[in-house]
């Protein structure tokens, strides 16, 4: 009988030991969650895989607001990176490439009524010029109500095969003409496509943004570095299994997994 009492309390202490471990060891692993959308309310056709429809992304924002999350700006999120700071694990932030028409038609009077900040990266050369993209009256407009703007490059080059001038071009040229329409600077860059490398992302760093987001490219897996901010691909989809596609896309630990998953599939591959 003591031989057993001692038994299990050497597999109890393995375990709290372990316990214990995990829990510090994942702590430091927490990525505040940012969500990233393209299209809204075109769930078809070729947009299919960047689309959620008005309906998915309405739920996806009454989700965040019933299950008690914070959704701050870009601008509180690169503050708090900077600074060190120890963000709550009910945190988010939401972001949309491209700056198409649909995000000002269908997207912004959901934010509006969740009250959700949120950030467009525009291609610029596109804006105002073809239909499917926004105007600069409805850029001004929904920069009144808690929608900031960053660039998303001028024709949406991917940017690794331009050379370095003419990646400089598009990078530069980009923040410029969003900031002589909006007047006042352009802190956030967007690689298209999340395309970059390390002289792109020094190219950003000179031309004075702040910070720059990808998509899940690059080695810094929990957003340490301030030019490879990596996003969560968001779609209809998202909205099965009463939410729990949700809840694990919120943990804060999804690039994690991701990071794993790929290491996983690499290594079978080779």
């Amino acid at each position: 009988m003591r031989r057993i009492r001692n038994f299990c309390f050497i597999i109890l202490s393995i375990l709290c030991i372990g316990t214990l471990s995990f829990t510090f060891w994942i702590r430091d692993r927490y990525v505040v969650p940012i969500l990233m959308y393209h299209h809204v309310g075109i769930p078809s056709g070729k947009w299919r895989l960047n689309s959620v429809s008005e309906k998915s992304f309405d739920y996806q924002m009454n989700f965040l607001k019933r299950h008690g999350f914070r959704v701050i700006s870009t601008d509180e999120l690169v503050r708090g990176i900077s600074e060190g700071q120890e963000f709550l694990r009910n945190v988010v932030v939401i972001q949309f490439d491209d700056g198409y028409e649909d995000n000002y038609k269908y997207a912004f009077p959901i934010l509006k009524k969740y009250g959700f900040p949120a950030t467009i990266f525009l291609v610029s050369d596109q804006i105002g010029k073809r239909s499917e993209f926004l105007t600069w009256d409805q850029v001004k407009e929904m920069e009144q109500q808690k929608i900031s703007f960053g660039a998303h490059t001028m024709h949406h080059a991917y940017l690794p095969d331009l050379t370095l001038d003419e990646a400089q071009t598009e990078i530069m040229g980009s923040k410029k003409e969003i900031e002589e329409h909006l007047g006042h600077p352009v802190d956030y860059f967007c690689y298209p496509i999340g395309g970059f490398s390390a002289q792109i992302k020094e190219l950003v760093r000179q031309d004075g943004f702040k910070a720059a987001m990808t998509t899940n490219r690059g080695k810094d897996h929990y957003n340490f570095d301030l030019y490879e901010l990596k996003r969560i691909h968001m779609n209809n989809t998202d909205t099965r299994y009463s939410g729990l596609i949700m809840w694990f896309k919120l943990s804060g630990y999804y690039n994690m997994f991701r990071h794993f998953k790929h290491n996983k599939l690499h290594k079978f591959y080779e």
